[in-house]
């Protein structure tokens, strides 16, 4: 027994279709996704936040009746022991590619302190040329100058 509905519902409206267009090259992709966004210019647009990167647990504080591998240890033994074990490769792993790239990171940076103090020398380089040639040319002036008073 469905309700009936009380007045008939207007009819949504047809969006037109769009051609199917496979795109050739990521610069394509991009413009027709511009393109897409732009087509209703007033429609927020998701600005999806940055994922914070995985991180491993950090270890147990302690791990409780680890049995050997002599008599007595169950079967499920192993497998706790596999797990951990797992676990804290997984976590020496994590911290050498976190020391990794904050040596990369470093390195980059003092790249740029060099390139940016390099090209500073460089323009200071070239003022002193410039002022150089500058100076030289009202010496010049100068002198010509004078020759022409000496020459009345």
């Amino acid at each position: 027994s469905m309700a009936a509905p009380s007045a008939p519902r207007p009819p949504r409206p047809r969006k037109e279709p769009q051609p199917l267009v496979i795109p050739r090259s990521a610069a394509e992709e991009q413009r027709l996704r511009l393109e897409r966004l732009m087509r209703n210019p007033e429609k927020t647009v998701p600005i999806p936040e940055k994922l914070n990167e995985w991180a491993p647990r950090p270890p147990p504080e302690f791990v409780r009746d680890v049995m050997g591998s002599s008599a007595g240890a169950g079967s499920g033994e192993f497998h706790v022991y596999r797990h951990l074990r797992r676990r804290e490769y997984q976590r020496q792993d994590f911290m050498d590619a976190m020391a990794e790239k904050q040596r990369l990171d470093e390195e980059f940076q003092k790249k740029l302190e060099r390139n940016k103090m390099m090209a500073e020398e460089q323009t200071a380089k070239r003022r002193r040329k410039r002022q150089k040639l500058k100076e030289k040319k009202l010496q010049a002036k100068k002198n010509k100058l004078e020759q022409k008073k000496q020459e009345k």
